[in-house]
């Protein structure tokens, strides 16, 4: 290990300012979500405070945490055990995003260029996805065909199969609106023949984007969301509000790229950097990327956050053609895995992208968490305590029982009685395009700033 590295120091969630926001309203947003909320953000759903007391548990040691000790000195740690709530808990998003990234290019991914797709739908359509969830696996499908048939048109071999991860994502730069966008990532061409790969030429994503809208809107109808009257209205739309970004090609060698785009997948709701909490007067600051700031209800917030939480058991990330679960099963069983005679760089060893926790953390906060404090040698974990008794025995001894305990939430005025947030959809009518709220044409950063 490194010396340059530095040495983990526990972090303290309680004194972050989702942490206190969270701990200040989650049970009164539950007590006015009906009334106001269901219709801005959909109904209430039951097990998002299950999510939220799950939350406020990550990194509290008084829940459970691991024994780590250093062989060399004797020095012993206590290292609290994380929620892994998705799309809610901004820390374990970000170590989530690292580690899906490396198992995608590790265990999905073939060495053969690929490209970054981002599908958008109108804000007039987005309030049949927030309230019916369903759609979002029908919106997602309807990408993947759009796709399918332009690549396949696009590589005219016979059996030409094309393959992509599409995720699934509800917020924008903007947080508060519920925003339902397809991010892709797609092998730019389709397998054929004996484990061959043919690149596609450039195609025009105007095209793409018609097709895609054609799909989309026959989904909603079959689905009886929208009438042929609404159809009609769109099409004379000077704008549709339908869009298609795609990226550059990018490369094989490029491994860090993929990477970055491969978390980008799965990235987290927001910036725990760029939002200020303030508990007096009950309100959120957030900075978007180009450094406005917006001021929110707290509660108006933690409405929002709670409104991108996918349901329990339900799949943000789909798998498609080549790369479906199912193929990618009968590729194991096979215990093979198809040359690409093209030229192209081989895909390395999946367990060369296998990363431990420990890895994990040190590459998302650049320092190691079992690095000893004392003599920087490497320690391991000798024990893993989840009962209450030994838990409260051992924090006592240590005189950390109770030293961080959850704070006792602050009491505010009935935040019922506070006026309405304006409608979000009052601008549903827009012709402009989507394209406003996220900019996709540069590759993601390594890290974000959670």
């Amino acid at each position: 290990m490194p010396e340059a590295c530095p040495v983990y120091r526990p972090r303290k969630p309680h004194l972050t300012p989702f942490y206190q926001c969270v701990q200040d309203h989650y049970e009164t947003l539950e007590q006015v979500y009906p009334e106001r909320f269901a219709k801005r953000y959909g109904f209430w759903r039951p097990f998002l405070k299950e999510v939220m007391v799950h939350y406020l548990s990550c990194g509290d040691l008084h829940e459970g945490f691991a024994r780590i000790r250093c062989d060399a000195c004797g020095t012993e740690r206590a290292l609290a055990f994380s929620c892994k709530e998705r799309k809610f808990c901004p820390s374990c998003a970000q170590k989530r995003a690292v580690e899906f990234g490396e198992w995608l290019c590790g265990h999905v991914l073939r060495a053969v260029p690929h490209r970054h797709f981002v599908f958008s739908i109108p804000k007039i359509l987005r309030r049949f996805f927030l309230h019916d969830r369903k759609l979002l696996v029908e919106l997602s499908r309807c990408a993947w065909e759009s796709l399918k048939a332009f690549l396949q048109a696009a590589v005219p071999e016979p059996r030409a199969v094309p393959a992509a991860v599409i995720s699934t994502q509800t917020f924008g730069d903007d947080p508060n609106r519920f925003h339902p966008h397809l991010h892709v990532l797609c092998p730019d061409g389709c397998f054929y023949g004996q484990g061959q790969f043919r690149v596609a030429p450039q195609f025009s994503v105007k095209d793409l984007e018609k097709l895609f809208r054609v799909k989309v809107l026959a989904m909603l109808l079959r689905k009886r969301k929208i009438t042929s009257e609404l159809i009609r209205m769109l099409d004379g739309w000077r704008h549709s509000g339908f869009n298609v970004f795609a990226g550059e090609r990018i490369q094989p060698s490029a491994k860090k790229s993929l990477e970055n785009l491969a978390a980008y997948l799965i990235r987290a709701t927001f910036s725990q950097k760029r939002m200020d909490y303030s508990p007096d007067d009950a309100t959120v600051v957030y900075r978007s990327k180009d450094g406005k700031e917006k001021t929110y209800d707290a509660l108006d917030w933690l409405a929002a956050m709670a409104s991108h939480v996918p349901e329990r058991g339900k799949q943000s990330i789909r798998y498609y053609g080549a790369y479906a679960n199912a193929v990618r099963g009968k590729q194991r069983k096979l215990q093979e895995v198809e040359p690409i005679p093209t030229v192209l760089e081989p895909v390395i060893s999946s367990e060369a992208f296998r990363r431990n926790w420990a890895r994990l953390i040190r590459k998302v906060y650049e320092v190691s968490p079992l690095l000893c404090p004392r003599c920087n040698k490497e320690m391991r974990v000798v024990a893993v305590i989840d009962n209450p008794d030994v838990i409260r025995r051992i924090l006592e001894h240590l005189g950390l029982w109770l030293a961080n305990a959850r704070p006792i939430p602050r009491a505010h005025s009935p935040p019922g009685l506070r006026p309405l947030p304006v409608d979000s959809y009052q601008d549903a009518t827009s012709q402009l395009p989507v394209r406003e709220e996220e900019d996709y044409s540069q590759v993601p950063p390594a890290h974000w700033d959670c």
